[in-house]
């Protein structure tokens, strides 16, 4: 073990895509870690590499006594490289992130949000230049129509489970959720795919075929 690469979070923002990621956690058995479902970027940011701090939403249809109680606690309990997850099973009844929380979180040293369900606000959170992605947009309010019911719980996002301390990183290919336990692991085999697939680009860019990259290097 004492072999493995120690790869940071600043190496993994400049460095590994969701791609390599994904390929390395292939590679130690773990292969349901991608969510299968469509998260976009809402605010022009096409990456987020950070911990996972997790909020867990559910759609209400009574009027509320305590209002954004529980989220507002959630942005407020984000540390440095926190990814605010929002798991809110793809719901489209109001738009559950917004400017406020994203300046809130923002300025706790969150890195961005996660949001299984909707976002508002969009044009504000892009000048803000903080990395959001959703399933899409919706300009309702969430008062009275969904709500945090509870923080820092195991989550299912797109049928992966996710919980507040993994890694996640998620860029324009899709969502990768990296377990604890396999962590360093995962990360050391993604930081030496990437320059096994670069040297292989390189020999396919001097001439050398596809099929006999593939037969020397082994990587794809």
């Amino acid at each position: 073990m004492s072999n493995l690469t120690e790869v940071t979070l600043p190496m993994l923002r400049e460095h590994v895509d969701s791609a390599v990621l994904s390929d390395a956690l292939d590679s130690l058995g773990f292969t349901r870690q991608v969510p299968s479902l469509e998260l976009r970027p809402m605010t022009g940011c096409a990456k987020i590499v950070g911990r996972a701090r997790t909020t867990l939403w559910a759609d209400m249809f009574h009027v509320d006594p305590q209002p954004y109680e529980l989220e507002l606690r959630a942005v407020d309990a984000c540390q440095a490289d926190d990814v605010l997850i929002a798991a809110a099973g793809g719901s489209n009844r109001s738009g559950i992130w917004g400017e406020l929380l994203s300046t809130a979180a923002k300025n706790r040293g969150c890195v961005g949000a996660v949001v299984d369900g909707m976002v508002r606000d969009v044009d504000k959170m892009t000048d803000m230049n903080f990395a959001v992605f959703a399933r899409g947009t919706n300009c309702r309010d969430s008062q009275n129509r969904q709500r945090v019911v509870d923080l820092d719980v195991t989550v299912d996002i797109g049928g992966v489970t996710v919980h507040t301390g993994d890694l996640v990183l998620i860029d324009l290919d899709g969502m990768v959720v990296v377990p604890q336990e396999v962590e360093r692991e995962a990360l050391s085999r993604a930081w030496n795919k990437i320059h096994a697939e670069n040297v292989t680009r390189d020999a396919i860019r001097g001439g050398m075929k596809a099929m006999d990259a593939w037969k020397k290097y082994g990587v794809l």
